[in-house]
């Protein structure tokens, strides 16, 4: 812990994150190589922010959910976790997270919550609703007497827009916008400062998924709470996030505002998987489509310098020397390449 002071803004900073598994082979099971799952992420998420974090599968972005609130290493035994998460105190004191222990980060469960992809697994279907959004209570508020545990359950159903007689029902009665919402209140049962949403709303259908983002976003804005909001499909990113940060390959290559990353992108990589979005409007011919040549790169064998120049249409002979660092642009943006500018054309 550091005594160091900050602007009360801020509330997480993750600086320089990498997470590396290890591969191992033979008979023997030696390491034989690492997995670059995320290999030097950095950003900062304010308080009463959403930042959206986005990208291909594979691209690392559960991976820095999970080393957040800090829980690979006990799912993942030998993964290198180096860097730092550090978590803000509205008094300004800092907390690098990953260099917390198990017992010391317990105080910090509270702080910082999750709603997982799948609603159907994330629930123990041996527990009533009731149980499972009064666990966490039970854990970090042990005073609470039971009467004061069914009140608080039965807020927090009514604040998902949930009945409070669901309280007796068990995971497989409800639907899955319903589950999802039964997590969310489990999410705000110990009134967190951030939550990281790990694509809550991928395993949804899509009318569901606009009533959960709604009901997220109108959360957000009552208890004064950050999200960090994991996902692929950027049209719903764009409708929940005040920033987004756009991953390729273990390393964050844009970030910006919303309307910055959504409506005028600047890195190469971002405008390709922008131009890859569904236009719902059958007259609509002026959108072009950018299609990168080649395949996705191992992360177990990276390309050198900057991890996107295989595929890029710009790169250039430097862009092998080095990874390239994120620049601030002209309107504010961070931008992992320096031969872009903003509202340039690319050139393809």
């Amino acid at each position: 812990m550091s005594n160091a002071k900050t602007s009360n803004d801020v509330l997480l900073e993750v600086k320089d994150l990498k997470v590396y598994f290890p591969v191992h082979a033979g008979v023997f099971q030696r390491k034989v190589a690492d997995v670059k799952a995320v290999d030097g992420v950095s950003f900062t998420i304010k308080r009463g922010e959403t930042l959206g974090l986005v990208g291909e599968s594979g691209c690392g972005k559960t991976t820095v959910g999970r080393a957040v609130i800090n829980v690979l290493r006990h799912v993942s035994p030998g993964v290198h976790v180096s860097g730092e998460v550090n978590y803000y105190e509205k008094d300004g004191t800092v907390t690098n997270l990953l260099a917390l222990s198990t017992k010391n980060m317990r105080a910090y469960r509270s702080k910082i919550q999750m709603i997982f992809q799948d609603p159907f697994s994330s629930l123990n279907a041996r527990l009533s609703v009731k149980q499972i959004i009064a666990e966490p209570l039970e854990i970090h508020q042990p005073n609470l007497s039971a009467a004061e545990v069914n009140d608080q359950v039965v807020w927090l159903l009514e604040k998902v827009g949930l009945q409070p007689e669901y309280a007796a029902r068990f995971p497989h009665e409800f639907s899955g916008g319903q589950r999802q919402r039964i997590g969310i209140a489990r999410a705000l049962s110990t009134k967190p400062d951030l939550i990281i949403c790990d694509e809550p709303v991928s395993a949804l259908d899509v009318s569901v998924q606009a009533q959960v983002i709604n009901l997220m976003e109108k959360l957000r804005e009552e208890f004064g709470m950050s999200y960090l909001f994991v996902a692929h499909d950027l049209s719903v990113v764009y409708h929940i996030s005040q920033r987004i940060a756009v991953m390729y390959l273990g390393n964050v290559v844009e970030i910006g505002t919303s309307d910055q990353v959504y409506f005028n992108s600047t890195h190469p990589y971002t405008r390709a998987l922008l131009s890859a979005v569904p236009v719902p409007d059958p007259e609509r011919k002026d959108k072009q489509r950018i299609v990168l040549q080649g395949d996705i790169p191992t992360p177990m064998n990276k390309p050198s310098g900057c991890g996107f120049r295989t595929r890029c249409p710009i790169a250039k002979p430097s862009c092998a020397d080095a990874p390239p660092l994120l620049d601030t642009k002209s309107d504010g943006r961070l931008v992992a390449c320096p031969y872009v500018q903003v509202g340039e054309p690319m050139g393809v």
